[in-house]
C-alpha cells in the first residue's frame, strides 16, 4: 500500500498537501504577516468574525473568487451555509417571479432534487432531460421558446453520480441563468459572465463540507421574492451583510481562501483545467480500450471530474467487489460508485495528483489481465 492512499472520494474530497498545511498553522495561530493586533495571535478556531484579523481573510476569500474562478464584478459573492441542498429551496424563493415559471433541465439525482424543491413552492418545467437513456449524456440545449418566460432556467453543470458534464455555459439570453456548480467550480475556465447565479457546496473543489459558495449578479438582489422569505434565506439580506448577519463558518471561509490561493498559485483555472483534462482522457483510455470495463457517460458528454464505469460479465457483481477489495488493498480509496449507477467512480477533482491517475490506470490494466 502506498504511505498516503490516494482518495478518489466523490466528497468531502481531496485537499491540496500545501492547504493542509497553511491550515494546520492557522489552527495553532494564526500569525498575519503585518497584524500586530491580539487575534492574530490566536487560532481561527476562536477569533471574532468582527475582528480585523477575520475581515482580511474573508476579504481576501472573495477577492480570489472574482480572480481565480472569473466570477464578474457584477455579482455578490456570498458564503453561506447548508450545502447546495439549502439553494435548491433558496433559489426559487427568491428568484421566482410571480405568473412565470421555473424552468429546469434534468441531468440527473441532484437536478431533480432541485426540481422537486421548486415544484413544492410553485410552477415548475422541466425544459429535457436525459432520464429516458440512466443519465448517460447531457441533453441538447432547448430552444429559447422553452424557457423565454420562466423566472429562470436551472442547470447542474457537473453530475457526480452519473460521470457527465455540460462542456459549455449555455447562453440563454434575457432568462436568468442558474447553474449548480458543486462539483466542478474552478475545474477550467467557464463563460460565468453568461451565469446569473451560481452555487456550489466547497467540499469538492473548494475546501472543506460546511461552506457554500453563492455568487448572484447584484440587479437579481432587487427581485420582490413571491412570498414570504424567512430571513436567513434571503439573499438580499446577506449580501447587505457581506455575508456576516450571522456567525459564518470562518474555519471553512479560510480553508477555501487557502484553496483558491493554491489554484492561484498553480496557475488558476486554466492550469488546472489542462491538468484535468489528462488525468480524465488518461482514464478514459483504459475504459475504452478494455472489454472488462464500460464507461457509463457518453463521448461528448464525460465528466473531467467524475469518471464512472461498470464491469461486465455474467459475474459483473462480484468482480466489481474483487476489484474494489483489491484497490483498497492497493491504497486505492472511494473507488466505489453509487448506488444509482452501481460499478465504480473515479473522482479526480482540482488537487487530485497525475500521479494517482497513472497508479489506478496500471492497476485497472493488471486487473483485467488476470481477471
Amino acid at each position: 500500500m502506498t504511505e498516503r492512499p490516494f482518495n478518489f472520494s466523490a466528497g468531502p474530497a481531496i485537499l491540496p498537501p500545501a492547504v493542509f498545511e497553511r491550515t494546520a498553522a492557522a489552527i495553532r495561530s494564526l500569525d498575519v504577516p503585518g497584524d500586530d493586533s491580539l487575534e492574530s495571535r490566536l487560532s481561527i478556531l476562536e477569533i471574532s468574525h468582527r475582528s480585523k484579523t477575520y475581515d482580511a481573510i474573508h476579504e481576501e476569500a472573495i477577492a480570489l473568487c472574482h480572480e481565480v474562478l472569473g466570477v464578474p464584478k457584477e455579482h455578490a459573492v456570498l458564503f453561506l451555509q447548508g450545502g447546495a441542498s439549502t439553494q435548491f429551496a433558496m433559489v426559487p424563493m427568491n428568484l421566482r417571479q410571480a405568473d412565470r415559471p421555473a424552468a429546469y433541465i434534468d441531468t440527473g439525482v441532484w437536478s431533480k432534487k432541485a426540481i422537486e424543491e421548486s415544484k413544492a413552492l410553485g410552477a415548475t418545467e422541466v425544459v429535457a432531460s436525459s432520464k429516458a437513456s440512466g443519465y448517460d449524456h447531457i441533453p441538447a440545449m432547448p430552444g429559447p421558446q422553452s424557457y423565454a418566460g420562466a423566472s429562470y432556467l436551472h442547470i447542474t453543470s457537473n453530475n457526480t453520480i452519473y460521470g457527465t458534464e455540460w462542456e459549455d455555459m449555455p447562453d440563454t439570453g434575457d432568462t436568468p441563468l442558474v447553474v449548480d456548480f458543486s462539483s466542478n467550480i474552478g475545474a477550467r475556465p467557464m463563460a460565468m459572465d453568461r451565469v446569473a447565479l451560481g452555487y456550489a457546496g466547497a467540499q469538492k473543489n473548494l475546501g472543506p463540507s460546511g461552506v457554500t459558495l453563492v455568487f448572484i449578479r447584484k440587479d437579481l438582489l432587487e427581485r420582490t421574492p413571491v412570498g414570504h422569505v424567512p430571513t436567513m434565506l434571503r439573499y438580499g439580506i446577506h449580501a447587505e451583510n457581506n455575508s456576516l448577519y450571522n456567525t459564518p463558518n470562518t474555519f471553512g471561509i479560510m480553508v477555501l481562501r487557502n484553496v483558491l490561493a493554491w489554484v492561484k498559485d498553480e496557475g488558476g483555472a486554466v492550469r488546472m483545467g489542462e491538468r484535468n483534462r489528462r488525468k480524465a482522457d488518461e482514464i478514459y483510455a483504459v475504459l475504452d480500450g478494455s472489454s472488462l470495463y464500460r464507461p457509463h457517460a457518453k463521448v461528448g458528454s464525460r465528466s473531467t471530474m467524475n469518471v464512472t464505469w461498470t464491469l461486465q460479465g455474467d459475474d459483473a457483481e462480484a468482480q466489481t467487489k474483487r476489484f474494489l477489495a483489491k484497490a483498497e488493498a492497493a491504497g486505492l480509496s472511494g473507488l466505489k460508485g453509487h448506488r444509482s449507477v452501481g460499478g465504480c467512480r473515479a473522482s479526480i477533482y482540482n488537487a487530485f495528483p497525475e500521479a494517482g491517475v497513472g497508479v489506478l490506470c496500471e492497476f485497472m490494466r493488471e486487473f483485467e489481465r488476470t481477471a
